[in-house]
């Protein structure tokens, strides 16, 4: 797959599981949902790379001295930042949930 292919997929999963939200919280969360997008397709091509480079390189005479690869430290930013945005839609959708009972409740 490519890194296009994987962000047209996260994108359209991500706005799909949003479809049900009111069009202004939708609308206030387009930007997380392409950042997230982009995370996510960043991080496929950077794993790829570190499948075959490895997180860490080592001495080849001296196995103590080792340096993380820059690939490394930029996928496991990304994971971070990636798990922020998803946490953030994830209570933007939950604050969803919860005002869709309020409104029930009223009819109890």
């Amino acid at each position: 797959m490519s890194k296009k292919e994987i962000y047209q997929k996260e994108e359209e999963k991500l706005t799909e599981i949003f479809a049900e939200v009111e069009d202004s919280k939708r609308r206030l969360v387009e930007g997380l949902i392409e950042d997230a997008a982009f995370l996510k397709s960043e991080n496929f091509a950077l794993k790829e790379t570190l499948s075959e480079t490895g997180m860490v390189n080592f001495h080849p005479q001296q196995k103590q001295m080792q340096k993380p690869v820059e690939a490394a430290k930029q996928y496991l930013k990304n994971v971070n930042s990636y798990a922020v945005i998803i946490r953030t839609l994830n209570g933007v959708l939950n604050k969803n949930i919860l005002d869709d009972e309020d409104e029930l409740s009223d009819f109890e």
